[in-house]
């Protein structure tokens, strides 16, 4: 067979139509945003107790955690992996947190440093996911299942039965004190995109990080230590998780075992949703905030529409298996590395 030469072109090929073209893109980057409004257009029609400041700040109250914890598993799937922990490290970090704080177990008392210990705790579970991913190249959601797991486990047998109550007020007020009629919780979770976009946009980690998830082996042929950030990008992972951990005791006044149930779901929908491919390489935590609120409005929107709450589940599946065709359809190609 003859092949084609240089410079020649070839008679009958087609561009991929993988390949969207700029047009195609540009409504793509811009369909979550639509989506959100056209949202909020539709339960504001359907109900006139969509459009109130109480219920913009009752919305704002359950994005907060989730927006915590999307944003920092926004790194992860930048890269192309995944990471299935979330639960199981909001669990520990919950009861670390409590435990540390004044409660109703022990005589500990420390205060805010109880906040670093939940926080550290997930950070730890984050630096485990990612250096056996790199150095046992074990498929991420197989590593992060499993000590998502151990977690939980841990958890349940020390404390399933009865969970440690939080009596420190300084830190139960972070739960539910307002500032303008915003909860400190929605305040810290802004604080946390913040500091996520500047890590993303203007640090090293954060710039090496989408590289590597945009094309792994030419990140590696430019001498990068791949393995490196890729562990970065699990500890900011873990370190969100534990937060979010954190929040929600102060929110509950509880450590417990529960405290993250449905919230890995909820994560990987908002990423997903807001814009981030699955495949890696393209997104943010501008994107997630999109994606978080996408999921915390049509929730809002389904109960006061008085959707029964298992229908409210399915909606949701069905919205990720949409992101999720339109990530397969807007993704060039696939790299040969361990996800």
């Amino acid at each position: 067979m003859n092949a084609a030469r240089p410079g020649t072109a070839v008679v009958g090929a087609r561009p991929s139509v993988l390949a969207p073209t700029p047009l195609a893109r540009r409504v793509i980057d811009a369909g979550p945003v639509l989506a959100l409004v056209a949202l909020a257009a539709v339960f504001s029609l359907l109900t006139d107790r969509f459009l109130t400041a109480g219920n913009a700040g009752s919305i704002a109250d359950q994005t907060a955690i989730l927006l915590v914890l999307a944003a920092g598993a926004t790194f992860v799937i930048l890269l192309g992996s995944i990471d299935l922990s979330v639960e199981g490290v909001m669990a520990t970090s919950s009861l670390v947190a409590v435990l540390l704080a004044a409660n109703d177990r022990n005589g500990n008392d420390l205060g805010y440093l109880a906040v670093l210990g939940g926080v550290g705790v997930g950070a730890l579970f984050g630096l485990v996911n990612g250096l056996l991913h790199t150095r046992l190249r074990i498929p991420s959601f197989m590593v992060t299942l499993g000590t998502g797991a151990i977690g939980t486990g841990i958890a349940t047998v020390l404390f399933g039965g009865q969970p440690p109550r939080m009596l420190d007020e300084g830190l139960r007020l972070w739960g539910t004190d307002r500032v303008l009629g915003v909860s400190r919780l929605a305040l810290l979770a802004l604080a946390v995109l913040l500091l996520g976009y500047l890590v993303q946009r203007y640090t090293r980690v954060g710039r090496t990080i989408l590289l590597v998830g945009g094309d792994e082996q030419i990140a590696r042929l430019a001498g990068l230590p791949v393995a490196r950030y890729k562990v970065w990008a699990f500890v900011l992972a873990g370190s969100a998780a534990g937060l979010a951990g954190v929040m929600a005791a102060t929110r509950l006044g509880v450590g417990d075992v529960q405290i993250g149930s449905g919230q890995l779901f909820a994560t990987i929908t908002a990423v997903v949703v807001g814009g981030t491919l699955l495949s890696g390489g393209r997104g943010g935590v501008l994107q997630t905030l999109v994606g978080a609120l996408l999921i915390s409005v049509l929730a809002n929107g389904l109960i006061l529409v008085g959707v029964d709450p298992a229908i409210q589940r399915s909606v949701q599946g069905v919205v990720i298996v949409v992101a999720i065709a339109a990530t397969v359809w807007t993704q060039r190609r696939r790299t040969r590395v361990v996800k």
